[in-house]
């Protein structure tokens, strides 16, 4: 039996089985003339799967006038697209019925895991940090203690709104320290994280599935342009050093703010033991190590292409496991 997970996200639609074969990841930006239903179709027709197990945070997406019209016309794309069992995962880890209410299904993809998480190791702190956000979930005996909406979490920092593309370099850093002196930044969206971390080499080009702020390339010397853009410079203007001394400081900041987000929830929580997910599994790795906690790395623990998509993954381990009792 073919069993599938999919992770529908704002910007990227995640896609693994639960076998762990199928890893797939496609850019899909609801806010714009989404392809969603059309892509959905095309997974659908090309994997063929048995059941679909459904995550999504795409509901959030300025385009929906609010909440529950996004879940409608995510649950709609995925309805029209497979002819198969479709399970819903709701914030509390567990399948929704969908005849009831909805709500519960927004940006529910922690969720899922959470449950996984907790099953396989237990007590711990689950740290997911993807293109646009970072998850930070409580475990505890095995079930997750975290808020259940986006906004809860938010207001108890198990939730930063940053990421390692997306994000605008703008509001990551205020001012940037360069041979000149103090720089304020400019908050235009010249440049994302995505440029910082290509240029330091964390990321590949590969990786770098977002669009770019300028539309331009993903070489070294575009992200470099882009960064020296934020300091409304160009590359005549500053020198190379420079560039990479800010996204030196990209990077210390978000490690900041990620470690003491991730001391708030262990200290209300009373745990030291990290787990973690996603492409940003390096600036995870630093804050734990900053913090003097146990990391445990979903990439070498299932593979680094299910860290990426971990959620998708989660969905379909937890119907699979469902499935068998």
């Amino acid at each position: 039996m073919k069993i599938i997970g999919i992770d529908i996200g704002g910007a990227n639609t995640k896609v693994a089985s639960a076998d762990g074969s199928i890893k797939e990841l496609h850019y899909i930006p609801l806010w714009k003339d989404t392809k969603l239903p059309s892509a959905l179709k095309e997974i659908a027709n090309r994997l063929h799967p048995d059941k679909v197990s459904v995550v999504m945070t795409g509901e959030l997406a300025d385009c929906f006038v609010d909440k529950e019209t996004g879940i409608r016309f995510i649950m709609d794309a995925v309805e029209d697209a497979f002819d198969c069992d479709k399970r819903y995962i709701n914030n509390e880890g567990t399948f929704t019925d969908t005849s009831e209410d909805i709500l519960n299904l927004a940006a529910a993809n922690w969720a899922a895991s959470a449950r996984l998480i907790g099953s396989e190791i237990g007590s711990c702190i689950f740290v997911d940090v993807g293109s646009t956000t970072s998850d930070i979930i409580p475990i505890i005996d095995g079930k997750h203690a975290a808020g259940r909406t986006d906004f809860s979490r938010l207001l108890r920092s198990e939730l930063v709104y940053a990421g390692t593309l997306r994000t605008n370099i703008a509001a990551v850093l205020e001012t940037a320290e360069i041979s000149g002196g103090t720089c304020r930044t400019s908050s235009e969206l010249f440049a994302s994280t995505a440029d910082a971390y290509l240029i330091r080499g964390d990321i590949t080009p590969e990786l770098y599935t977002c669009e770019t702020a300028d539309g331009g390339g993903r070489s070294k010397i575009d992200a470099m342009r882009r960064l020296a853009r934020v300091v409304c410079a160009d590359l005549t203007e500053i020198s190379s050093l420079d560039i990479e001394n800010i996204a030196r400081q990209v990077k210390e900041k978000q490690v900041s703010v990620l470690s003491a987000a991730i001391y708030e929830v262990a200290e209300r929580n009373g745990l030291k033991r990290i787990v973690a997910a996603g492409i940003g599994e390096f600036l995870i790795s630093e804050a734990a190590g900053r913090l003097g906690f146990e990391c445990i790395s979903a990439a070498e623990k299932w593979g680094n292409d299910i860290s990426k998509v971990f959620p998708a993954y989660a969905a379909a381990k937890v119907l699979e496991s469902e499935t068998k009792n």
